[in-house]
């Protein structure tokens, strides 16, 4: 039996690449997003700085990813898909797992020092905030999903502070409505899908089903609501010297009602990430977005 188990062990190298979740990058496209409404992706060297921003947080990321698995390994033990990770199913042992966490912070803490100190800032900022929610947010209803809202906000910061423009009120509003609305679809995936719900996670034991409908709704109502205002703002039609950005409201409806679809038809929500990559329309819808406000944001220059 031993054996058998043996010849299903991953190599360590793969093990190691995978306890650092590299599908859940694709949240740190947030840090793209202040380059793209602030006109500044054909500004000289700014692109290549937010890339860089985008890489030095995703590592930063990572370690902390692997100091969660760490902490919670035996409760993801319980839950039928997070068993599969490298700690919990035993296939990375502690000490490389401490050895990735002091590379990963060891080169997102020198790259982003070397990139700007206010964005290095930023990145201390983020690691203080993921010591709160492992320690005690976590376990806090509401508490623990604005605690992933505010992680996504300081995304949008450090990738304004990268390349040195301001966060709008607009943009602070739609991360945090739009971070909140991925949170509680999170929750109401793991109390579905989980026959133990409150064994795997405390908080959930305050949570329900309809409940976490109730703010989804909320959320998605106040997500299209104030992207629908942002882009005809004054000071937006004057940023972008056009009304022209309007025409992706209606591709931002449509975005937001397919994920309640999938929540609650296809019951997915549980990984933010996967969805996103997984799901074709919504990918065509997201590149849809992208293409009409480039032609937007950049269509006249």
């Amino acid at each position: 039996m031993s054996a058998a188990v043996e010849v299903h062990r991953p190599p360590l190298i793969v093990a190691a690449l995978k306890a650092l979740r590299p599908k859940q990058w694709t949240k740190n496209a947030a840090l793209l997003v202040p380059l793209l409404f602030a006109k500044s992706i054909f500004a000289q060297g700014l692109a290549v700085r937010a890339l860089l921003a985008v890489g030095i947080f995703s590592l930063l990321a990572s370690g902390v990813y692997v100091v969660n698995d760490w902490v919670d390994r035996e409760k993801d033990r319980l839950h039928p898909k997070k068993r599969l990770r490298p700690i919990a199913a035993g296939h990375l042992p502690g000490p490389l797992a401490v050895g990735l966490v002091v590379a990963c912070w060891t080169v997102a803490g020198v790259g982003g020092w070397w990139l700007s100190p206010s964005f290095a800032a930023v990145l201390g900022s983020y690691l203080l905030l993921q010591a709160l929610y492992t320690t005690a947010l976590k376990q806090m209803v509401l508490l623990d999903i604005m605690a992933i809202a505010l992680g996504f906000i300081l995304r949008v910061v450090a990738g304004a502070e990268a390349i040195n423009v301001e966060v709008s009120n607009w943009l602070f509003l739609c991360t945090l409505l739009g971070a909140l609305f991925l949170g509680f679809a999170k929750r109401r995936a793991e109390l579905s899908s989980l026959e133990d719900a409150t064994a795997h996670r405390a908080s959930l034991a305050d949570y329900t089903v309809p409940l976490l409908d109730q703010m989804m709704s909320i959320c998605a109502a106040s997500i299209i609501l104030a992207y629908g205002l942002y882009t005809v703002a004054k000071e937006t039609v004057e940023h972008v010297g056009s009304d022209r950005l309007k025409f992706t409201v209606p591709l931002v409806v449509y975005g937001v009602f397919r994920y309640l679809f999938l929540v609650h038809k296809r019951g997915a929500g549980g990984a933010p990430e996967e969805v996103l990559l997984s799901d074709a329309p919504l990918l065509i819808d997201i590149a849809l977005i992208l293409a009409v406000a480039g032609w937007a944001l950049y269509g006249h220059v």
